[in-house]
């Protein structure tokens, strides 16, 4: 994979010790809502904050391909490396680093659920998903419905619509995507913090049309509205780091 970007690009320094996987982020679709604070705060753990830009508070839907997605020492392995995913997310910090918290991530690939729960503590769920673009074409079309829960998923077609740039500090843009670590929590209810880097995001604006878009309750109403941000990125190469425990 690329070298990832210089330390000094992010806003913390990269953590000690070696990165334990490598991935690859293809066809990747940022959609983001505002939505009441409180919705959101009430979903979050003990010990995370809301992280608010200008008071507001967003939850974003992630589809998007994982690519080449392996140990550092290992080869990508064909049929367990590449599946889709699907993300419900917001922003919350702590100690000062802003991240990511998952309110679920579905996965096209039983092995990938398996691991990525028992080793990250990550919410993740197995689901029917299938994520295509007809040749020649720049629409992506994407499924995903859980297997456990019929009738939860999503259904939509999305595709760029400008050029190719780097998101500014202090815009929108830039303060939902550039953010380097993720918050988890273990079944035991222990806070865990997972590094990872990539290079600035290469985005591009987007239009998406969601024939189908059903997580239920608590979070599944405030999706009724449009979008107030979309996002297209064709491709990031990301490394990880094993999770820190919080005390």
């Amino acid at each position: 994979m690329k070298r990832p970007a210089p330390a000094e690009d992010r806003p913390w320094a990269l953590p000690e010790g070696l990165w334990i996987m490598r991935q690859t982020w293809r066809e990747l679709l940022f959609a983001h809502w505002e939505v009441p604070a409180e919705l959101l705060t009430a979903e979050l753990p003990d010990g995370l904050e809301l992280d608010r830009r200008e008071g507001r508070a967003y939850l974003g839907v992630v589809p998007f391909r994982m690519e080449g997605v392996a140990p550092r020492w290992l080869p990508a392995v064909p049929g367990l490396s590449a599946f889709p995913e699907l993300n419900l997310r917001t922003y919350v910090v702590r100690d000062g680093k802003p991240g990511v918290w998952f309110f679920s991530l579905d996965a096209h690939q039983r092995l990938a659920v398996a691991i990525a729960k028992a080793a990250f503590h990550l919410p993740y769920r197995y689901a029917r998903m299938a994520c295509r673009r007809a040749s020649g074409s720049d629409e992506v079309h994407y499924t995903s419905e859980l297997a456990a829960e019929p009738g939860i998923g999503l259904e939509a077609h999305y595709r760029p619509v400008g050029d190719v740039e780097r998101a500014r500090p202090g815009t929108l843009e830039h303060w939902l995507t550039e953010r380097y670590c993720l918050y988890a929590r273990s079944r035991r209810g222990r806070l865990y913090r997972g590094e990872i880097h990539h290079g600035p995001w290469p985005l591009q604006p987007a239009e998406a049309r969601f024939e189908r878009l059903d997580y239920g309750a608590p979070l599944g109403p405030s999706l009724a509205r449009p979008p107030v941000s979309l996002l297209y990125a064709e491709r990031l190469d990301v490394v990880v780091w094993r999770l820190e425990r919080l005390t």
